[in-house]
C-alpha cells in the first residue's frame, strides 16, 4: 500500500535550519507531484511547498525564499530545506502525493514535529 514516512524534524532556535525527508513506497513516485504540508495545534493543515514531476516548485508567501523543496526520483524521496525558521513554523510536517494545483491524494503518514523556540 501507499506509505509516506517523514523524518528530520526536531527542536531548533529561531533563525536556524532543518532538512526534512519523506520516503515514499507503494507508489509510482516519479509521475506524481509531491507536497509538503504542516499542521500547527488548533489549526488546519496547510500546504507549504509543491514540486511537480518535472521539478517546478510553488510556495506560499509565508515560506517563500526560506523553504526549498526538492526530489530524488531514484530514491523515491522528497526533501524540504527550511532556513531562517520562525516560531510560527512550529508544526507537524507531512508529505503527500498531490495534483499540482489540487489536493493531496494519498494517505497521511505520522509526520515529523518541527519546534522553533529559544
Amino acid at each position: 500500500q501507499v506509505q509516506f514516512m517523514e523524518s528530520g524534524g526536531g527542536l531548533v532556535q529561531p533563525g536556524g535550519s532543518l532538512r526534512l525527508s519523506c520516503a515514499a513506497s507503494g507508489i509510482n513516485f516519479s509521475i506524481y507531484a509531491m507536497g509538503w504540508y504542516r499542521q500547527a495545534p488548533g489549526k488546519q493543515r496547510e500546504l507549504v511547498a509543491t514540486i511537480s514531476r518535472y521539478g517546478s516548485t510553488i510556495y506560499p508567501d509565508s515560506v517563500k525564499s526560506r523553504f526549498t523543496i526538492s526530489r530524488d526520483n531514484a530514491k523515491r524521496t522528497v526533501y524540504l530545506q527550511m532556513n531562517n525558521l520562525k516560531p510560527e513554523d512550529t508544526a507537524v510536517y507531512y508529505c503527500n502525493a498531490k495534483v499540482v494545483a489540487g489536493p493531496a491524494i494519498g494517505p497521511w503518514g505520522q509526520g515529523t514535529q518541527v519546534t522553533v523556540s529559544s
